[in-house]
């Protein structure tokens, strides 16, 4: 088990031990090192291979003390204390084995700096060494071959920190040491370049390395910042902590933070994807559309007429336009005829501001964000299920998990800090199943595999329950005390034995019937999934079966236990709690809930809407049919990101008023009649709410270029020129309305955000921890009971046949982000995966004719598009895999917009295609054609 892990479970009850350091008594507990405690007593001892958070090598013997009795000296970062030791660690004989290894280690290091801080040199300086009496080795050339590392061997000391950070923290297993004695040396997989290697780039050697043998592959490496910034990061749900280091308004790097979700830990998007918020293509003034120029949805295409479209405007200018715009269509159409998009990647504070801007200045409740997207069919589930739409456990807790569940997720991509804690389990014991129609990584570490067929997620999971009932694994006394609806559920059931079911999911009865057992009788499974089972038409149904499974089996309200959805955006999950969805307020409180609608109308002074509004989906088809004539949309790219693609951009151009507020000039912002430059993710502070439903601090680490404002600005100048009169002096103003209309987060104060950082919610009461677990004794209903909802199988809204024999699915990649207008603009991102790829099974491509790299065709009844093959074996024979963040292969033309009947979300994992050789090449260069249209835009 790594050392973090360990650290935080064995120093609860670990002893304490009372012994003698430098003459002086001390107490330790007998699982801290030597080391560990002279560093709590202010004592600096040399040391070089030992860094927290990683196991202890004791290979550098820098950190030699002497210990009394004992005829030879000891390294102190693997030693513990024993009751009466006395120990010494500045005596002539440690002193004079410490400064000799460090002067041998020091004469072999590169006569020019390779990094910014060299810890051999540190201590060459605390000990006051000169220059080394010793000879150099012979200087190895570096290795240039990866976009974001070099690796200068000149500069290793073989302390193997990256060895033991590749291997038992991300457990990724790249990094090795070779050959022996003075041939030593650290290889990447079978001493290949680090280019060529399987090297995911997630920078944690680089973090773990003292020397500078691995460094970033940027000036950045030898620059020193004037600032640090303590931030979050700004992709996936996970939460990462980091830093940032700035030098004149520039972020030179990144680093990990010691954060409750990441642990210093980061991924290659939160190393190295933050250099878009200074890229050229930034929008630094407002753009309004020229007099007489049409939207057409093909327009993007056409980088010759962009010159001609947009023209420069002051920002009173644009945002009087905006506000006259919106209330005419307001005023004329009736307050129906506006709707607003927010983001998930923007903070609590803006999401809240936003939905109550719609709410109150159009006047309805037509609001939604990119959750609907990716887990409404989730939250539909669990709001219905158990009362609550977010997670039960934080995704630590697989750590204290016997088995763990992963379904329709691929953490290693997703979510990979997160990824790394399940690696982490599974070394330590935790057995590990996975079931995904495609194989990803990480079912080397599996305990079981359960490739199912495509669309048969309800076929597989039923017949689980079904085992469960009739081998009597069930929990009677939680199912009594603590649920309903199960008797509906036992009788639906069974229809699905294993034998009925595993030719539907293409699983085996034996398998299903030993997972299942496994399970139900373990002290403690967790179920994590992520939009594999949420984007279908049956997403609701997939859900429904995972609450069941973890009810009949009482496996939720303990730790290790519990269902966890895994989300993708930032804080797609703080947006939800702000009220960013069209048929809830702030804390998923119903529209047309009349205590709810008085509480709000009390709170914000006017009358509310009493009707759900539309969602994504059905704002588009409204907007086509000209029922919704204005749109506000703030950092989101439903161009790219909605289903059939080609519909969404034709009804955003069918709009009398399209407002976009973005960083860069997307997809969507060219069919825009007015854009509005907004602030990065590091230009502002807010609080972001993570996966695991913890509330954390985001900083300003730099300020926003040329006459770019903040969003929170924005937001307020739209609202007054709508008619509200709004007084917000600060973030934390907004902050504090929040917490008056939202119970859930009522006890968090923005100065213990600004002290602590991050809070844990729900947490009712100021000074309440928060609760990392929640269902522990009821579920936040109106009984206080969780419900079983039976499901049947419902099969996807499109299936293959003769004309359209392939599956397509899409997803998201590792270097890549949602639509990618942020990581395709960020340097090594977008040097790792530059192009447009489709992953398909080398027979497929067998039966094309084809062989990797060549271009195919993928068709489906909404359109086309041609991309590069990738062989991928984890990809299933007849399916094929695409990530949706290019824009010159903008997969979602293909995808079918049909709903899920409750959660809204269209069925993204599941529509017909057929496949060919050749086709269009997609156009060249970084972001395609985004590149070569918001230059022009730019110049002009």
């Amino acid at each position: 088990m790594n050392a973090i892990l360990r650290r935080e479970q064995l120093s609860q009850d670990a002893a304490t031990i009372t012994f003698e350091l430098n003459g002086q008594t001390v107490t330790g507990r007998e699982n801290e090192t030597l080391l560990q405690i002279a560093k709590r007593e202010g004592i600096a001892i040399p040391h070089l291979c030992y860094m927290d958070g990683l196991a202890a090598a004791g290979n550098c013997r820098a950190c030699v003390v002497e210990i009394n009795g004992e005829r030879v000296l000891s390294p102190s970062c693997c030693r513990y204390p024993s009751k009466g030791m006395k120990v010494t660690t500045n005596s002539e004989r440690a002193v004079k084995a410490q400064k000799m290894v460090v002067e041998l280690l020091q004469s072999d290091m590169p006569e020019v700096a390779t990094t910014r801080h060299n810890e051999v040199d540190e201590w060459a300086a605390k000990l006051e060494l000169g220059k080394p009496r010793f000879a150099p080795r012979e200087r190895i050339v570096p290795d240039q071959s990866h976009p974001a590392i070099v690796v200068n061997l000149d500069a290793c000391i073989q302390c193997t920190r990256c060895l033991r950070a590749c291997r038992d923290e991300q457990v990724n297993d790249v990094i090795g040491l070779a050959l022996r004695g003075n041939e030593v040396k650290i290889v990447f997989d079978m001493d290949d370049p680090m280019g060529a290697s399987t090297c995911v780039a997630c920078g944690e050697c680089v973090q773990a390395c003292p020397t500078g043998a691995l460094m970033p592959a940027r000036d950045a490496a030898l620059s020193i910042p004037d600032k640090k910034v303590d931030s979050v990061c700004p992709y996936c749900g996970v939460g990462c902590q980091l830093t940032y280091n700035v030098k004149d308004n520039k972020i030179l790097y990144v680093e990990g933070r010691d954060g409750p979700a990441n642990h210093a830990r980061l991924c290659v998007k939160g190393r190295y994807g933050f250099d878009y918020a200074h890229h050229p293509q930034r929008l630094t003034k407002p753009l309004i559309r020229r007099a007489g120029v049409p939207k057409r949805a093909d327009m993007a295409m056409d980088p010759e007429r962009v010159m001609d479209v947009f023209r420069e405007a002051t920002w009173e200018e644009a945002l009087d336009l905006v506000g006259n715009r919106l209330s005419s269509i307001r005023d004329h159409y009736g307050k129906k005829a506006l709707a607003g998009f927010g983001s998930a990647k923007g903070s609590n504070e803006e999401a809240y501001l936003f939905q109550k801007l719609v709410r109150t200045g159009f006047g309805s409740n037509n609001v939604d964000h990119c959750t609907r997207l990716c887990h409404a069919s989730s939250v539909a589930a669990l709001l219905e299920g158990i009362g609550s739409g977010a997670v039960s456990n934080p995704v630590m807790d697989v750590t204290k998990a016997e088995v763990v569940i992963i379904i329709g997720a691929n953490p290693t991509v997703n979510h990979p800090v997160a990824a790394t804690w399940i690696k982490n389990a599974v070394k330590n014991g935790t057995k590990l199943i996975i079931a995904d129609p495609r194989r990803s990584d990480m079912d080397r570490l599996t305990h079981r595999f359960l490739q199912f067929k495509a669309d048969t997620d309800v076929a597989l999971l039923n017949a689980m329950m079904h085992v469960i009932v009739h081998e009597g694994l069930v929990d009677e006394q939680f199912i009594a005390s603590r649920t309903i609806g199960y008797e509906e559920l036992k009788h639906n059931v069974e229809g699905y034995s294993p034998e009925l079911m595993a030719p539907v999911c293409g699983i085996d009865a034996d398998t299903i019937r030993y997972v299942a057992r496994l399970y139900a009788t373990s002290k403690a499974s967790m179920i994590l999934w992520g939009m594999g089972v949420s984007q279908h038409v049956h997403g609701t149904d997939n859900v429904r079966c995972l609450i069941a499974l973890a009810l009949m089996t009482g496996q939720i309200g303990r730790p290790g236990t519990g269902l966890h959805p895994l989300r993708g955006q930032n804080n797609v999950q703080g947006a939800s709690d702000a009220g960013l969805i069209p048929m809830m307020y702030p804390d998923y409180q119903r529209v047309d809930n009349p205590e709810a609608i008085m509480k709000f109308e009390r709170l914000w002074g006017t009358t509310l809407d009493k009707e759900p509004g539309l969602t994504v989906v059905e704002v588009m088809h409204a907007a086509k049919e000209g029922k919704v004539r204005g749109m506000y949309i703030m950092g989101e790219n439903p161009a790219m990101s909605d289903p059939d693609a080609n519909h969404a951009r034709e009804a955003m151009a069918a709009l009398d008023h399209l407002v976009v507020q973005d960083i860069f000039l997307t997809e969507t912002a060219y069919l825009a009649d007015v854009v509005l430059p907004a602030s990065a993710f590091p230009e502002k502070t807010g609080t972001f709410t993570n996966t695991d439903r913890l509330v954390q601090l985001g900083r300003q680490a730099i300020d926003p270029p040329g006459d770019a404002r903040q969003d929170l600005w924005i937001i307020q100048q739209i609202a007054e020129r709508m008619g509200l009169d709004w007084h917000y002096t600060d973030v934390s103003d907004v902050f504090d309305e929040m917490r008056r209309s939202m119970p859930t987060i009522a006890g968090i104060t923005w100065e213990r955000l600004l002290d602590e950082h991050a809070v844990t919610y729900p947490c009712t009461e100021e000074g309440d921890a928060g609760d990392a677990v929640v269902f522990t004794d009821h579920f936040p209903t109106a009984t206080g009971k969780a419900r079983f909802v039976p499901v049947e199988v419902i099969p996807a809204a499109e299936k293959p046949d003769a004309a359209y024999p392939h599956v397509l699915i899409t997803g998201r990649q590792l270097e890549h982000w949602h639509t990618g207008s942020m990581t395709r603009r960020a340097t090594v991102l977008d040097a790792l995966e530059p192009d447009p790829v489709a992953l398909l099974h080398p027979l497929d491509l067998e039966r094309l004719g084809g062989k990797a790299g060549d271009l195919v065709t993928l068709t489906s009844r909404r359109g086309e598009v041609a991309l590069y093959a990738r062989v991928d074996e984890g990809t299933p024979v007849g399916a094929v895999f695409v990530p949706f963040c290019y824009y010159e292969a903008a997969i979602n033309k293909l995808t079918n917009p049909a709903l899920d009947p409750f959660g809204k979300i269209p069925e993204f994992k599941y529509c017909a295609v057929r496949l060919s050789l050749g086709g269009t090449s997609p156009l060249q260069g970084s972001y395609g054609g985004g590149q070569i249209l918001t230059r022009a835009v730019v110049e002009s």
